[in-house]
């Protein structure tokens, strides 16, 4: 029987943030580059919780990784309602596209 221990967590979070880093030099439409960071963020946090349950750092990883959440959450809401708004007066959502806010 194989038991889990940090390593392997630490390589599904690599994978993750590998993941996405790809989607956010790669993609162009911007709700993929949000999804991108989102995987970013989550790759942080099972690095929070794995050092909490296997290090002896003394640090609370739940706590942070209940924190990175809500700043995930708050940073989604605000980012999806730029989005919105660019989609609404530019009428796309390409991040290559949306380079002149003066209009």
């Amino acid at each position: 029987m194989v038991t889990v221990g940090l390593t392997h967590f630490l390589i599904i979070s690599t994978l993750l943030f590998s993941m996405g880093i790809y989607a956010i030099i790669t993609r162009k439409n911007a709700v993929m580059v949000l999804m991108g960071v989102e995987l970013v963020l989550n790759s942080a946090n099972i690095n929070f919780i794995a050092f909490s349950r296997f290090g002896n750092f003394g640090f609370n990883g739940q706590l942070i990784a209940l924190f990175v959440i809500v700043l995930a959450a708050a940073e989604a809401a605000i980012a999806l309602a730029i989005v919105l708004n660019i989609y609404k007066n530019l009428s796309t959502v390409n991040v290559d596209e949306v380079d002149n806010l003066k209009e």
